[in-house]
């Protein structure tokens, strides 16, 4: 083994060692059911001091980097995938704030101590009807006069939506002579917040991501983190943000792949032909079948790694960096969908049950259809990388 994947492993066995991903696989089933958030998962986690990985040790974390914590991520994914994601999103802002110091910017770095004292952070920028995302906004920012705002929307998919005690969120202030974009913190016992109770939905259940909706709710002055107009504009906000999400959704779909993947090769040795005489692991069409699905699993670890590995070490890919992290995070979507389908053939009918983990998963991974941007969103970016001068 490397020094890389010794550090790896000696992170799981601290993190996520076995036995704890065991009981998170057990209870998965459970909470999918009963449509219930993973009470018990986040309350394992909180006390292996997993919601802290990307504190810096300055701050009195273990200072993970993105790569590691991508590494882990695909760990957590393979037993509990709406686990995984619902928890990425409260990694995803400390990532942010970690890549920002990282790159001189310690402008947020009161996160830090928040997620120390045990407050958990949540994602809430997804709007209907915004398909520009982090470039525009639907809901209102009213200035105040002591420098907050006050914000009115709907933010959909919130995830860890019964739990959240801070949420990044943005708005647009159209009071002046050119509009801006607001991005800030709020926090959950902030007058005006209602969070919906509507969450029944195909899969990742457990993740509870329900609609936030936001009635004049205060950003305090001291918690705005930028002002930008909107559309293109680079920033290190957004672009730490990009980065983040997309890197780290995709290591939820890369472990929902490779579970998949598992039990669809160990179906295959369990299932028996009365044509062959055989299991079906020794049937060419089926071994045709798992061997393509793996093959294109393959190459999504190999993606994030290289990626996430290159932000850690401040590689400047310059205009490309947004086609790298969006082809990684739809290409392991895309491989989590197939190698889901692929493993319910190989199992057989059991798979199809409802009890049935591989059930589970592959209605998981539908929900990577949904994760902005979209395949047809994002193919204008990468048809302008090759076709326009």
């Amino acid at each position: 083994m490397t020094d890389r994947e010794i550090r790896h492993a000696e992170l799981a066995a601290r993190y996520l060692p076995d036995e704890l991903l065991e009981r998170f696989r057990e209870r998965a089933a459970g909470y999918d059911r009963a449509n219930g958030f993973f009470d018990e998962d986040l309350a394992e986690l909180v006390a292996q001091g997993y919601l802290t990985l990307f504190v810096p040790t300055e701050f009195g974390g273990p200072g993970l980097s993105l790569n590691e914590v991508s590494r882990l991520q695909q760990r957590l994914a393979g037993a509990a995938p709406a686990t995984a994601l619902a928890v990425n999103m409260h990694l995803m802002c400390t990532g942010v704030v970690t890549a920002m110091v990282d790159r001189g910017d310690r402008s947020l770095t009161w996160l830090f101590g928040e997620v120390m004292a045990g407050e958990i952070f949540a994602f809430g920028i997804s709007e209907p009807a915004n398909d520009w995302v982090l470039q525009g906004s639907n809901t209102v920012a009213e200035p105040q006069a002591d420098g907050g705002y006050l914000l009115t929307g709907v933010k959909i998919f919130t995830s860890l939506s019964p739990v959240w005690t801070r949420l990044i969120v943005h708005g647009l202030d159209s009071s002046g002579t050119e509009p801006e974009l607001v991005y800030g913190f709020v926090e959950r016992d902030a007058p005006g917040i209602t969070v919906s109770d509507d969450w029944d939905v195909l899969g990742m259940r457990a993740s509870q991501s329900r609609a936030t909706i936001l009635r004049q709710v205060p950003m305090r002055a001291e918690r705005v983190a930028r002002t930008m107009p909107p559309g293109r504009h680079p920033d290190l906000l957004t672009f730490a943000i990009t980065s983040n999400f997309q890197l780290l959704v995709g290591a939820v779909y890369a472990g929902v792949a490779r579970r998949a993947l598992e039990l669809g090769a160990a179906g295959l040795k369990h299932r028996m032909s009365a044509k062959s005489g055989t299991t079906y692991a020794e049937i060419p069409e089926y071994r045709t079948r798992i061997a393509d699905a793996y093959r294109d699993y393959l190459a999504v670890p190999a993606q994030l790694d290289a990626y996430s590995r290159d932000f850690d070490d401040l590689v400047d890919h310059g205009s490309r960096w947004p086609q790298l992290l969006v082809s990684a995070r739809i290409n392991a979507s895309a491989a989590a969908r197939r190698a889901t389908e692929t493993a319910l053939l190989c199992a057989g009918g059991g798979g199809f049950a409802n009890g049935s983990e591989l059930s589970r998963l592959f209605r998981d991974a539908a929900a990577g259809l949904f994760h902005p941007p979209s395949a047809d969103a994002a193919r204008p970016m990468f048809a302008a990388a090759l076709l326009d001068d």
